[in-house]
């Protein structure tokens, strides 16, 4: 999915449902995230898969889109059906968000 297209569904409040995994590193995510985000670092991701839900549409997110496209395979590649990468990572999501929508440290 689009940058652009994810943030408006955001701002829409159409992801409420849905779970929005960050797969960033611990210093990036306190840098700025979302707010509704939970944190699952890439390297990580193999060993948490006990927080998602099978039933539940995924966003998988990070900086630029690689890391996530990385996790979203991996997920795919484990049996999930709802999973959807955000191409061009919250760099390019958080143009199209307003400030509040994105919580600095």
């Amino acid at each position: 999915m689009e940058a652009k297209e994810f943030a408006e569904k955001y701002q829409q409040g159409e992801l409420k449902d849905a779970l929005l995994v960050d797969v960033r590193e611990e210093k990036e995510w306190e840098m700025y995230r979302l707010h509704e985000a939970i944190l699952i670092p890439l390297q990580t991701l193999p060993y948490q898969l006990d927080r998602l839900n099978r039933e539940q549409t995924i966003y998988v997110l990070c900086a630029h889109g690689v890391r996530s496209a990385h996790a979203t395979h991996h997920l795919l590649q484990q049996g999930y059906t709802r999973v959807i990468n955000v191409e061009g990572g919250l760099a390019e999501v958080s143009l199209h968000l307003d400030e509040e929508d994105v919580r600095p440290k």
